[in-house]
């Protein structure tokens, strides 16, 4: 189990699955083409430094439900920090490069916590999925563009 601080608490635990949302700076909405691009971020690292069970991303935020892997030479799993590093810095250098600006794309603090059962992984599962519904963007959440999932977590 990792322990880190910045202005919230984040708590990593190996082996179990992580729930995370980040917003936009000034929740700021992004254009579907970005949109296209921190989806693509969310999927880089899949199968490479974690499990990706379910991303979407939303005009001003992203959820995404994932395991971290474990790195076998090092004998460790890679951080929340590095993982969020890597898409958050990834698609924030993408989007600007083609606005033609710098400056921040994300807040600069996630909202993670670890999913403890196979129940809560099921909810959350679905809550992410469900969540461009809820948010009046499509009436059935295989309409969403910005939506992938692992094929056995989708119905």
């Amino acid at each position: 189990m990792t322990f880190y601080r910045r202005n919230l608490p984040h708590l990593q635990r190996d082996d179990k699955a992580h729930f995370v949302t980040f917003a936009t700076k000034g929740r700021w909405t992004l254009p579907d083409w970005a949109r296209d691009v921190v989806l693509g971020c969310c999927r880089h690292d899949h199968e490479l430094k974690y499990d990706l069970d379910v991303a979407v991303v939303m005009p001003d935020h992203a959820h995404l439900i994932f395991t971290p892997l474990i790195d076998e030479k090092q004998c460790t799993a890679a951080s929340l920090a590095e993982i969020m590093k890597g898409i958050k810095g990834s698609s924030a250098h993408a989007i600007n490069h083609r606005l033609g600006r710098h400056g921040p794309i994300w807040q600069e603090e996630s909202f993670d916590h670890v999913l403890r059962s196979s129940e809560s992984l099921d909810q959350k599962v679905k809550y992410v999925l469900e969540n461009p519904v809820r948010g009046g963007l499509v009436k059935d959440w295989h309409d969403y563009r910005w939506l992938w999932c692992r094929p056995s977590n989708g119905s």
